[in-house]
């Protein structure tokens, strides 16, 4: 894999509040390509974040994982679309329905801005496992409620999926080669698992079929964030 193709897959998970946001953003201008921004930062700071990490040259994955009635989600995705994210996310338990409106709100906004969002579906989320899903009333295994969530999205006008790296080489051969298929739980050789349950090293997830990694704490926790930043970069270069 080359330097440049190495960097535009995997995207920097910044979950923390507005000044650190900044310094990291700051940090690993000119190494990372992507930046997510989930719940935590974007609840505190609002659209102004993506724009800013836009303007620093930062393709921004938006992390919100819509799930509300399509009436609801369909705005939504109008709006998020229309802070400049590149990547947006909707839970694939929201039906059909809400998927095909989340697509609708995307492609609105793509008509006042002129390109219109990527969405992904949540399929499972790399925290649960069997367990996890069985309290909430899904008897099916991971991997196939998985794959029934990915054919439901794709069904319904989504570019891709979220999924544990345990899934995306079955993701890869039901969504077809030019998917999205990003796949957070990704830890290299040797770090702290944190929450996550369903983990791979960023080589093992992209040979399993993966187009995106998101990194967070191993990049962001790390004494120096760039130079973990590079490491993962040679990794996926050497493999």
């Amino acid at each position: 894999m080359l330097d440049q193709e190495a960097r535009e897959r995997i995207i920097v998970a910044i979950d923390c509040g507005r000044e650190e946001a900044l310094r990291l953003a700051h940090g690993l201008s000119g190494h990372a390509r992507w930046l997510k921004v989930g719940m935590t930062l974007f609840y505190a700071e609002g659209p102004s974040i993506v724009r800013e990490f836009s303007d620093l040259g930062f393709k921004v994955f938006l992390d919100l994982k819509l799930h509300d009635i399509p009436h609801q989600v369909r705005g939504a995705a109008r709006s998020a679309s229309l802070t400049g994210a590149d990547l947006l996310t909707v839970h694939g338990l929201g039906s059909g329905a809400m998927l095909a409106a989340a697509r609708e709100g995307a492609q609105a906004a793509a008509e006042v801005r002129g390109e219109r969002t990527k969405l992904l579906a949540i399929t499972v989320l790399t925290s649960m496992n069997a367990a996890a899903l069985e309290e909430i009333g899904v008897v099916l295994p991971v991997a196939d409620e998985a794959a029934r969530l990915a054919g439901l999205a794709k069904a319904n006008g989504i570019d891709g999926v979220v999924c544990s790296p345990e899934e995306a080489a079955a993701m890869r051969e039901l969504l077809g080669p030019d998917a999205l298929v990003v796949t957070p739980g990704v830890r290299p050789a040797g770090a702290d698992l944190g929450d996550q349950s369903r983990v791979a090293t960023p080589a093992e997830a992209v040979a399993r079929g993966a187009s995106h990694l998101v990194i967070g704490r191993p990049i962001t926790g790390a004494e120096d964030p760039v130079a973990a930043f590079e490491a993962i970069v040679s990794e996926l270069v050497a493999a």
